[in-house]
């Protein structure tokens, strides 16, 4: 029988393999290190292919794949969000993701992405607020206390500096297993009954809830002036979480308005409303903050080159490490002309 060559096999990342090199890295210091990257493909924005996700919905979630490529690398995770799935038992995200050599199309990295959208999502957050966040923030607070909370706070405290997180959820037992897991983190952890109490002395406000419909998370009245919104929750289509009215106060800055027109907080404006994109204000070609009272707004649905950049992290980091498995996935005959031989030799 002809054995596959080398090339033939590519890394695979389990979940518990994502797990040890979580903690061989060091949660904080990856979350760091994906935030870091992600900043660096934003400063090379235009080198990418750019595409609204390609989605397939139904009354209860959503199912996407997200591609992209720099000429170089492609990469596309395939992803669903059903909200739904928390009351089964099953989580709300589940995904995975794939790395390929643009110039043979062969892949070079396959992992799971349920863990690492959680890590890249927490990571972009803490990149965003670097970015736009009033300097010197030191307490946020977290609307939504389920699967994302924890990476969000852990994110925030250690890309952004803040020291304290006041956590809110209509599901007390939630708020209860975010303080939980928070502890020994080095944050003060305070949970609170109401998001209006959540917010007292807060500059920095992240919203997460998982429902798909239309919601009022904050209210105006809520919102005072020079703090920074970090709108997570709301990524698809009739599912939002701010009023309007907070959308009219606040300087609006999204990844790829294709996309967020579509499925973030700004559906509910006009198409025309104006919004700055995220890698202009990276790169100087716009400006983020200018005044202590302003309102940021992170309008953010989730890109796939943030999902890229998770992956090429992951591709680097375990280079030189256990934390993967050859997968044989890839029929590569010795002579690229005689897969039908291959297969009659494998008998």
């Amino acid at each position: 029988m002809t054995q596959p060559s080398e090339k033939a096999f590519v890394p695979f990342v389990s979940v518990d393999h994502m797990m040890q090199l979580i903690h061989h890295v060091g949660l904080k210091p990856m979350l760091r290190g994906i935030a870091d990257r992600i900043e660096a493909d934003f400063h090379r924005w235009p080198d990418f292919d750019k595409t609204p996700r390609v989605a397939s919905h139904s009354d209860v979630g959503v199912i996407e794949l997200m591609p992209t490529s720099d000429g170089d690398v492609y990469g596309f995770k395939y992803v669903n969000g059903h909200p739904g799935n928390t009351k089964g038992g099953l989580q709300t995200v589940t995904a995975f993701g794939l790395l390929s050599d643009v110039a043979t199309g062969y892949p070079v990295l396959f992992s799971e992405m349920t863990i690492l959208t959680a890590l890249r999502t927490a990571a972009t957050s803490a990149f965003a607020a670097r970015v736009l966040a009033p300097a010197g923030s030191k307490v946020m607070a977290m609307i939504g206390n389920g699967a994302q909370s924890e990476f969000q706070s852990l994110a925030m405290q250690e890309v952004v500096g803040i020291e304290e997180v006041r956590l809110y959820d209509i599901d007390p037992a939630a708020t209860e297993k975010a303080a939980r897991n928070l502890a020994g983190s080095g944050l003060r952890v305070v949970p609170c009954k109401t998001a209006e109490e959540a917010i007292e002395g807060a500059q920095i406000i992240t919203t997460c809830t998982a429902d798909k419909q239309y919601a009022t998370i904050l209210t105006d009245n809520m919102v005072g002036a020079g703090v920074h919104l970090n709108a997570i929750g709301g990524d698809c289509p009739g599912k939002t979480e701010l009023a309007p009215a907070i959308l009219h106060r606040a300087d609006i800055f999204v990844e790829y308005p294709e996309q967020t027109r579509i499925e973030g907080e700004i559906q509910q404006l006009d198409p025309d409303h104006k919004v700055t994109e995220l890698w202009e204000v990276v790169t100087g070609a716009a400006k983020g903050r200018t005044s202590e009272r302003q309102i940021t707004l992170f309008d953010s649905v989730g890109f796939a080159i943030e999902d890229f950049s998770a992956l090429c992290y992951v591709r680097d980091a375990i280079r030189g490490t256990d934390y993967f498995t050859p997968l044989d996935m890839l029929a590569d005959p010795d002579d690229p002309r005689d897969l039908f031989g291959m297969v009659q030799r494998a008998g």
